[in-house]
């Protein structure tokens, strides 16, 4: 069995800061991570080669070279081979490209490693956090997918996932080949062990550049075929008052909140300062 993984370097989120100016995020000295929910869908592939130890884990990842980093860090935890979609004609590209750009990849990728039997994504990134990459690759794929995913168990020809829903779970089966994207599980991911971190220092990124795709459709990668524009990034601006409420019961927390909003003066007719 073949697992394929996309993942995604980016940003460290506890230290992004917004320029005042520009409103754009400052990356300048702001650490690279892999994403988090994308570490997510690793550990539910190593969890299914432990009872399935025949079981190859690959990981793509498409960005600029530096995103190499975040490769490396799924080797040296569970991933057998990783392969990196860079070029200038990819730049730019919003969701809907990139899903497209990465359902290519893993038809490039098939012609190397045979036939994926599973596509893990995270539930999304935490740079973007639009949630449509992964489910838009099923869909330029034509697979089914499976959403919110907390871990998978392989039955036969399909793949059982337990799925995360408002008032619990549900057990969803899809036929392989399929694709699921993976929320945040009740276990902890494993960490790299030394050795694997020496294998994946030393160990080959296959590069798919530009060359590699020359069937691809140039009208729906980068600006051309990204129909998303960006057209401004803030920090909304907050009410930093805070009154703390205190009690020696629920109840009484709870009056105190009540007479606390009812003495308050109607929106829109507070006095001025």
């Amino acid at each position: 069995m073949k697992i394929l993984i996309c993942v995604k370097q980016v940003p460290d989120t506890t230290e992004i800061r917004i320029d005042p100016v520009t409103n754009s995020l400052i990356r300048a000295g702001v650490p690279s991570i892999l994403n988090p929910f994308d570490g997510y869908a690793l550990e539910a592939a190593a969890r299914i080669r432990d009872k399935h130890p025949e079981t190859e884990i690959i990981v793509v990842s498409m960005g600029p070279e530096q995103a190499s980093a975040a490769l490396r860090d799924c080797l040296s935890i569970a991933a057998d081979r990783a392969y990196l979609v860079c070029g200038r004609i990819f730049s730019g590209s919003d969701t809907l490209a990139t899903s497209y750009i990465l359902s290519q990849a893993i038809r490039k990728i098939e012609e190397r490693e045979g036939k994926i039997d599973a596509i893990f994504c995270g539930k999304q990134a935490i740079d973007g956090d639009t949630a449509q990459v992964g489910p838009e690759i099923a869909e330029h794929l034509g697979y089914p997918q499976v959403t919110y995913g907390l871990e998978a168990e392989v039955e036969g020809t399909e793949l059982q996932v337990r799925r995360e829903t408002e008032s619990g779970y549900e057990i969803v089966a899809a036929k392989m080949p399929c694709l699921v994207t993976f929320t945040k599980p009740v276990w902890e991911v494993r960490y790299p062990t030394i050795a694997r971190k020496l294998e994946a220092e030393k160990a080959e990124i296959i590069m798919l550049e530009e060359d590699a795709f020359p069937e691809i459709d140039r009208s729906a990668i980068g600006l051309a075929g990204s129909p998303t524009r960006v057209k401004k990034t803030f920090v909304p601006q907050r009410n930093k008052q805070c009154k703390m409420i205190s009690g020696e019961s629920g109840e009484e927390i709870a009056r105190t909140l009540l007479d606390f909003l009812e003495e308050r003066p109607a929106p829109g007719t507070e006095a001025a300062v």
